[in-house]
């Protein structure tokens, strides 16, 4: 397994551009602050804190450049480990809030990703708790880069504070401008938040773990075919799941629910994507062809894999 899952071509459908950001390499960006304070800051005992060290690592990119760096780092880790296909998500909404200029961002981002042997497309990703305005302008950010790879806008960060019905007009919105769309639901929320994210037209959940409460939902994702993004060991290091044997992972396979492996937020979580094809199989009992399925899903189920940025 250990050949195997390092071998596997794969692809990644959930992964935050901030949330790969290590220590080392913050440390990079700020000599200034010892090393032993930056890891101080990936410590987080419940989902909460999760996201206020989130932002603790994305206010410490402050310049183009800085994003650059971050994504070159991350693109050589992918590479590494015969990542084939990505779909990045970008902290628009965050970069919005810091009151910074995203078009040097995005422009800075774009560069980086040029020859590397990733194949990648970028999700904007608008923040919940912030409320609908700042989305609304995630979305016409995205919207007015599709010919440079950004193929779908999200919905992150806090499903209590930030309801999914707020958002019915901006994806209306993404969707009539020929963008896909996801959204983060059923990671810290119940079922309810799946069933509403789906109302907004999400094509596929991010997390979506909570959907194992529900047989009806279960049949509804699986008839319908829409997958939900699973991250093992981001889930255990938030504590939305509070032992790996908790985890619902086989649940969900087994009902018939397409699954995507995904890290979510590598460096933030302590993971690769190949340990968590290598942690399905030791904990969940999943065979080389279950591995294999599971890793064709990735290209199967991603939004830019077969397509080419639009013109």
């Amino acid at each position: 397994m250990q050949d195997f899952a390092a071998q596997l071509p794969k692809a990644e459908l959930h992964l935050h551009l901030e949330g790969a950001v290590d220590a080392e390499t913050l440390h990079e960006l700020d000599p200034a602050t010892p090393l032993e304070e930056l890891r101080a800051l990936y410590r987080y005992p419940d989902f909460n804190a999760f996201l206020k060290t989130f932002g603790a690592v994305v206010t410490r990119l402050a310049r183009p450049e800085d994003y650059a760096l971050v994504t070159h780092r991350l693109l050589e880790r992918l590479a590494a480990q015969n990542v084939r296909y990505a779909e990045i998500i970008i902290a628009a909404g965050v970069v919005l809030w810091k009151k910074q200029e995203f078009g040097p961002i995005f422009d800075a981002i774009h560069d980086a990703a040029r020859g590397s042997p990733v194949k990648v497309r970028w999700i904007l990703d608008a923040v919940r708790q912030f409320g609908v305005e700042p989305a609304w302008e995630v979305a016409r950010l995205a919207a007015a880069r599709q010919d440079r790879g950004v193929v779908a806008i999200g919905i992150g960060g806090s499903e209590e504070r930030g309801p999914a019905e707020w958002f019915k007009d901006v994806f209306a919105f993404a969707k009539s401008a020929g963008l896909h769309l996801t959204a983060h639901a059923g990671e810290s929320g119940g079922p309810e938040s799946v069933w509403e994210a789906l109302v907004l037209g999400a094509e596929r959940i991010g997390h979506g773990i909570a959907a194992v409460r529900d047989p009806e939902l279960l049949r509804h994702l699986r008839d319908r075919d829409i997958p939900l993004e699973i991250s093992i060991t981001s889930n255990l290091v938030t504590g939305v799941v509070a032992r790996l044997e908790d985890h619902p992972i086989r649940a969900l396979y087994d009902a018939g629910v397409p699954i995507v492996l995904n890290t979510d937020d590598p460096a933030m979580f302590g993971c690769t994507l190949t340990d968590e094809y290598r942690l399905a199989a030791r904990a969940f009992g999943f065979s080389e062809r279950e591995l294999r399925g599971i890793a064709e899903n990735g290209f199967r189920y991603g939004f830019g894999w077969q397509t080419e940025p639009r013109p």
